[in-house]
């Protein structure tokens, strides 16, 4: 019983580690929030690797998870105490070591040509499929996103 409820812990832990928001997703905080918005082309594009995060709730998870199951190893309570201790050193270190890989991704930087002129970057990941030379509309509120650029959606020429 311990065993399963430690291991139900440990999944749920370390599925909030999980990235929660992605490109095209935002959190709650951001609703409502005023931004700014440009036009550009994609004019350079390289892949680049995010790191992943250590926040704590896998080391805590693991830990937790990590002491009950080991804390049922033994016969006596010494045997236990020191199962309980060991498996929480344990379980912590492998509860950041998955955090760390769950929260590793892959996302692109983006060089835009702003219609304004110069350039600017953004890095995200491309669940779009934006491709050198493709139409963008950029969104700078909590965050800057690139999105296709919608067809009649640009101001009119004065």
């Amino acid at each position: 019983m311990i065993f399963r409820l430690a291991s139900v812990l440990l999944v749920c832990g370390l599925a909030a580690c999980a990235p929660s928001t992605s490109n095209t997703s935002v959190e709650r905080q951001a609703l409502g929030v005023q931004g700014t918005v440009y036009r550009g082309t994609i004019i350079a594009m390289r892949p680049v690797a995010v790191a992943g995060s250590r926040s704590g709730v896998g080391v805590a998870t693991g830990a937790a998870s990590g002491g009950l199951i080991g804390s049922t190893i033994g016969g006596d309570w010494r045997a236990r105490t020191v199962g309980g201790v060991v498996g929480a050193l344990a379980g912590g270190v492998i509860g950041g070591a998955v955090e760390e890989s769950a929260t590793r991704a892959d996302a692109m930087e983006f060089v835009i040509r702003p219609d304004s002129g110069g350039e600017r970057v953004v890095t995200q990941t491309n669940e779009l499929g934006l491709q050198i030379g493709d139409r963008v509309m950029v969104t700078e509120t909590d965050r800057a996103r690139l999105s296709r650029e919608v067809p009649g959606t640009a101001p009119a020429p004065r």
